[in-house]
């Protein structure tokens, strides 16, 4: 009897498939660079194909930049500076404003258009990235006319022509914080999105001509690794802005090293949430699932490290447990969907790699009951107990869905396993003790610092990172310095 009342609730409480509807959003069967205010062919013709992680169906076909194409479009960059810089401040607002309205008008669009070409699940391209992307443009539209007032000094100079590499895991959101600090200070930018994620940096160059943004003061080149090390290296780049892997964020460095280019790095992370025996349960466990299964764990401050006191181990991890059993995989577009594609073949391949590594270990590893598409890349959410500082999985950035977990008996112990990192980018701190957060938190070695929640974004806060996670700040009055000669 019982058993055929929880075959009845069970099934009285399925999930209806919910679906946003692709029609909303026109995707072209090809796009070509966006330079100097126009679509146009690569120099040498060449062109690659965009996949939808999630079924791995060609969305379209892309011109690939090459360094005859990156010579184009610096120059046109260099002669839309002059103008663009010699505007007032509060005349560049008036564009920042007018792409903010755009986007939100849009978002729609590029809520879907994001999902279609990255993977992550529609309910955060349309609740989070979405609105933090026109938030940035909206916030520093508000700085473009006040930067005598921004502590840099009277009358803070732009510094020309920044080229801006972009990551997969959040397309337009990088692509945001990046070009709405750029333009604000009265820079022009030359910008690389990544190869397997392209769309929504074309679909904002359409945005720009919308907004009657000058000729040459935004140009988007899609392409692979040697379009942006020559965008990097070329000698009339004045600003270099990095967003991706340490390895490359290294060989970054090493390039500009010895020129006069200004330089921001934000790179890996190995993000460590520490949960106090008097945190509050059930809310930790949400800020642990949103610390590391939002958009599948591809986000460099991922909580990828639960630090948890040894008290209230096997209380949180059954709860835990049960919430990720919870939680659903499957087709991005649903609205109903938790979980969605890896971003690509080679990343499945290295999250599975590392995966089997923490398992040869001696790690234990656990999936709830997860049934993965046939098609598409996908990555059951996962967590390995009985981990050690010494495992690999506990040193190295996965970048997918999986959490190790450790525990710790004191505040000081907490604190050194948490600094235990190469990387320093974000932290999380789980207590009801303000006293216990602000002690804990001044003695962690990261940008970002959470109490109570994890992956709180805000325009006007800083982002950043210490040791191999990089340098430089972006987001609140801080992006702003990047973009200045002070």
């Amino acid at each position: 009897m019982t058993e055929k009342l929880t075959e009845k609730r069970s099934a009285a409480f399925a999930y209806a498939p919910a679906p946003e509807s692709r029609s909303v959003v026109d995707i072209a069967p090809s796009y070509g660079l966006f330079i100097d205010g126009e679509f146009t062919e690569a120099a040498d013709g060449k062109v690659f194909k965009t996949v939808s992680p999630s079924t791995e169906e060609v969305l379209s076909e892309v011109a690939q930049a090459g360094e005859a194409d990156v010579e184009r479009a610096v120059k046109a960059a260099r002669k839309a500076f002059e103008k663009w810089s010699a505007l007032p401040g509060s005349e560049r607002a008036k564009y920042l404003f007018r792409i903010a309205r755009i986007i939100q008008e849009r978002s729609r669009e590029l809520a879907v258009l994001e999902t279609l070409d990255n993977g992550k699940p529609i309910k955060e391209t349309r609740d989070a990235d979405l609105p933090l992307v026109a938030a940035h443009f909206f916030y520093y539209a508000g700085w473009a006319d006040k930067l005598d007032h921004a502590g840099f000094g009277a009358s803070p100079r732009p510094l020309g022509v920044a080229g801006q590499v972009i990551p997969w895991n959040f397309p337009l959101l990088m692509l945001a914080w990046k070009i709405a600090p750029a333009l604000a200070t009265g820079n022009t930018v030359v910008l690389k999105p990544a190869e397997t994620t392209p769309l929504s940096a074309l679909f904002f160059a359409d945005i720009c001509r919308q907004a009657g943004l000058p000729k040459g003061v935004v140009n988007i080149l899609p392409g692979y690794g040697d379009a942006g090390a020559a965008l990097v290296a070329h000698p009339d780049v004045d600003k270099v802005a990095f967003t991706g892997s340490t390895a490359v964020g290294k060989e970054i460095a090493r390039t500009v090293a010895g020129t006069s280019k200004k330089l921001t790095l934000e790179l890996g992370g190995k993000g460590a949430n520490i949960v106090f025996d008097d945190a509050p349960v059930d809310q930790a466990v949400e800020g642990i699932v949103t610390g590391i299964f939002f958009n599948q764990g591809q986000v460099c401050c991922a909580g990828s490290r639960l630090l948890v006191q040894e008290s209230i181990q096997d209380e949180l991890l059954d709860s835990l447990k049960r919430r990720l059993s919870t939680l659903r995989l499957g087709d991005p577009l649903d609205k109903n969907t938790d979980i969605g594609a890896i971003n690509s073949a080679e990343q499945l391949a290295r999250i599975t790699a590392l995966a089997e590594r923490g398992e040869a270990e001696g790690a234990e590893r656990w999936s709830p009951a997860c049934e993965l598409p046939t098609s598409g890349y996908w990555f059951a959410p996962t967590l390995f107990t009985n981990v050690t500082q010494a495992h690999t999985i506990a040193r190295d950035e996965i970048f997918g869905p999986v959490l190790s977990v450790l525990t710790f008996r004191t505040p000081d112990e907490a604190v050194a396993k948490a600094n235990n990192t190469q990387y320093g980018l974000s932290a999380g701190i789980w207590t009801e003790k303000g006293s216990r957060i602000l002690a804990v938190a001044g003695k962690l070695r990261a940008g970002v610092i959470w109490s109570n929640t994890f992956n709180k974004f805000d325009p006007t806060s800083p982002f950043g990172g210490y040791k191999e996670s990089g340098f430089g700040r972006e987001g609140g009055r801080h992006g702003l310095e990047a973009y200045l000669d002070v």
